[in-house]
């Protein structure tokens, strides 16, 4: 995933619905970045900086989490006799 992506995710995790969107009239190089996020909601503040980029650093330990367990798993097959064939079959990977 690219930094926008990881950006549009987070904000997307942070609150339920479109509360937030992007300035027409951006600034900087990348209309998809902290400076250029609109809140759309008026119940809801504006994440810090400081926050979206701790949601993002969560969301991308779950990612690397999740495929630090899936290599575990995929060993431990192999440590029970399955090749990669089966494994595969298996785990569709």
């Amino acid at each position: 995933m690219n930094n926008q992506e990881w950006l549009s995710l987070a904000l997307a995790s942070m609150h339920s619905g479109q509360w937030f969107g992007w300035k027409k009239d951006y600034t900087g190089t990348e209309r998809m970045s902290y400076e250029n996020i609109e809140v759309l909601d008026s119940s809801i503040a504006k994440p810090t900086e400081a926050e979206v980029n701790a949601k993002i650093q969560e969301l991308k330990d779950a990612e690397a989490d999740v495929e630090t367990k899936k290599a575990s798993g995929k060993q431990k097959l192999k440590d029970l006799g399955l090749d990669d064939d089966e494994i595969q079959a298996l785990m569709g990977a």
